[in-house]
């Protein structure tokens, strides 16, 4: 079965301000992103359950233009706290590699 990380040029994760992780999926074909799109392999249900947060704290936006998929969502830990473990938000995408496209 074809993934999200077979699909995307890059899937990323980073802070958007100390509070804030933001998702960035972005395809290098027209014909990926429908295909993702038509798919939706990514929901806010499945960030949820994912991340363990509220569905309802999720934005997610498909973005035709530049063909790419944004997702934003409250840090479970606020960026410097003691117990965070990842600084940036960076290493947080990897869960989003493996989705896979039906």
């Amino acid at each position: 079965m074809t993934t999200l990380g077979d699909v995307c040029r890059l899937i990323r994760s980073k802070n958007a301000g100390p509070f804030v992780l933001t998702f960035d999926l972005m395809f290098a074909t027209r014909t990926d992103y429908e295909r993702a799109k038509r798919a939706q392999p990514l929901t806010a249900a499945r960030l949820a359950k994912i991340y363990r947060v509220p569905e309802s704290v999720i934005t997610l936006v498909y973005y035709d233009n530049a063909m790419a998929i944004k997702a934003s969502m409250p840090r479970p830990i606020v960026q410097g706290d003691l117990a965070d473990s990842d600084c940036y938000g960076g290493q947080q995408y990897v869960p989003l590699l493996e989705i896979e496209l039906e």
